[in-house]
């Protein structure tokens, strides 16, 4: 079965090829005039501006530059409003919203470009260039796909980060289960009731809008083991799809919500709080634990350093519901392809947009947009190791590596160096001093170091599924019942702890009463689809 697949994919491609070579003239030999592409990406709330100086180099190398589109409303509805008037920007990154372009007709396969224009994207991609394919029905490649194409560990912010300075107020002791956090937690606010002037807060979460993923839903799945499959759990035998609420064991995280909750050590306005509320909470130190993405907790770090708070940053550990279950933090997925940027159908020149693409998976790129300039943002030593400099940095490092293709921390270049600057060496000079006093009291150089490896953990046989082109019918589906799930577990979290079990199973009750066994079905499909197509 593999070999037919694998030979209909070669035919299909030499089929695209031979269709390439028939193309007009005009379109091979496009100018190379400055232009301007605009560019709608489902992030950008608040668009970017490309003129930054890694923007202006990437433009005097193009002779493209990017004038990104605001939203006007969700990136769902500014998706389907585009659809509905056939007016779309040159390049869309829809994320989830992607199968909906498909769909429509509303952007442009790659292969036919790829073929005959994409040195650098296949050699970025290389072994990975069949994870960028649709369906079998369809196997054209439609997106850039973004993420690390090859990725090393080096940073983490595990299930739960704690402050440093509880840990050094009880002699950094062994913190593996959420027991361990609540009793240090009861520990540390009765000796210090109060931070700052500030009650102290035992666990404050983030759950507004989106961002409910990151603080109380995911957790749910990495407190028993279960890796990032966004809403769902994917048996590694037979790779049937659950929805992951209706896991049997996945009740455990929120029960403990409910308890602590009741305790007092949960925040009451985690269900309630904006972003900017919640950071300000954290900011002034009195919040001594929390659940969020590395990413997010950066700005954070830095603002309570630059208070001269340094003790109370964050600790990255890998706490489960019990001793029996190995933090995923580390997974190995491989590369999922699915989410990516796109050529829409109305692009002014997208033969021009490609080779714009094409240029962002070069070498040349890929240490520009991670690294900046050499010899004012990183030099090579005497042992040909590339070595970032901090001070005073140019501006617009590791602003384009996202969601444009990335080689990741485990991609070299021709000089044997990552094009990632997430290297140890790098990664351990930002530490701060607190940092590196805990890690040194754990015996450890780095926060992954606490942490399962990947080698324990297994490579992921199927990617993430967070990243599959599923269905718009099933994404409605999904997004309604995700929005049900969430006002639910809030409800269970602060009702009596009397009631939780109940409470639970009549959620998941009613979770099967839903049409979520049709999408449950459809991305079972899909994972044998990718995995025939990726030759698993």
């Amino acid at each position: 079965m593999k070999k037919i697949i694998t030979s209909f994919i070669i035919l299909f491609l030499i089929a695209e090829v031979s269709s390439c070579y028939k193309e007009d003239k005009k379109e091979e030999e496009s100018e190379k005039t400055d232009i301007t592409f605009t560019f709608y990406s489902a992030d950008n709330l608040n668009p970017l501006n490309f003129d930054d100086d890694i923007a202006k180099e990437i433009t005097r190398k193009t002779g493209v530059k990017l004038e990104f589109i605001p939203h006007k409303e969700s990136a769902s509805q500014d998706i389907q409003l585009m659809i509905a008037n056939h007016n779309y920007p040159d390049f869309i990154f829809a994320k989830s919203d992607i199968s909906k372009l498909i769909e429509n007709r509303a952007i442009i396969p790659l292969d036919s470009y790829i073929a005959k224009y994409g040195k650098n994207v296949r050699h970025l991609y290389g072994y990975y260039l069949d994870h960028l394919r649709n369906t079998i029905e369809d196997p054209k490649i439609y997106t850039f796909g973004t993420y690390d194409i090859r990725k090393k560990s080096l940073e983490v912010s595990g299930n739960l980060q704690l402050q440093n300075s509880v840990l050094r107020e009880f002699g950094y002791p062994k913190i593996q289960t959420l027991d361990d956090i609540e009793n240090i937690l009861i520990a540390y606010k009765q000796k210090y009731p109060e931070i700052n002037g500030c009650k102290t807060i035992g666990l404050s979460l983030l759950t507004d809008s989106w961002f409910w993923y990151m603080g109380l839903s995911n957790p749910g799945n990495y407190m028993i083991g279960l890796p990032d499959d966004g809403q769902w759990i994917v048996d590694q035998e037979t790779f049937d799809v659950q929805y992951k609420f209706l896991h049997p064991k996945m009740h455990l995280f929120y029960k403990w919500l409910n308890k602590i909750y009741h305790e007092g050590l949960l925040d009451p306005e985690s269900f309630t709080q904006t972003e900017e509320v919640w950071k300000n909470k954290l900011t002034s130190g009195c919040v001594l634990s929390t659940i969020y993405s590395l990413w997010g907790l950066q700005d954070i770090q830095k603002e309570l350093i630059e208070s001269g708070m340094e003790s109370r940053t964050y600790a990255y550990l890998p706490v489960t519901a019990d001793k029996m279950y190995k933090d995923p933090s580390m997974k190995d997925y491989g590369f999922s392809g699915g989410w990516g940027i796109a050529i829409s159908v109305t692009c002014k020149d997208t033969l021009r947009a490609f080779e714009f693409i094409d240029y962002m998976c070069s070498e040349e790129a890929q240490i520009l947009t991670n690294w900046g300039f050499e010899g004012i943002d990183y030099y090579y030593d005497s042992k040909g190791q590339r070595i970032a400099v901090y001070n005073q940095p140019s501006s617009g490092i590791g602003r384009w590596t996202y969601p444009f293709p990335q080689g990741g921390s485990g991609f070299l270049d021709s000089t044997g160096n990552p094009y990632s600057r997430t290297t140890k060496q790098n990664v351990m000079s930002l530490y701060n001093s607190t940092e590196k006093e805990t890690l040194k009291a754990y015996g450890a150089e780095l926060w992954t170091d606490l942490f399962p490896q990947p080698e324990e953990l297994g490579v992921s046989k199927h990617g993430q599924i967070w990243q599959y082109n599923i269905s718009s019918k099933s994404q409605e589906i999904v997004d309604r019942l995700d929005d049900y799930v969430k006002n639910e577990i809030i409800k269970i979290i602060i009702s009596s702890p009397e009631s939780f079990d109940s409470s639970w199973k009549k959620m998941q009750e009613n979770i099967r009463k839903s049409d979520i066994s049709l999408v449950e079905d459809e991305i079972t499909s899909l994972i044998k689809i990718k995995r025939q197509l990726w030759n698993y």
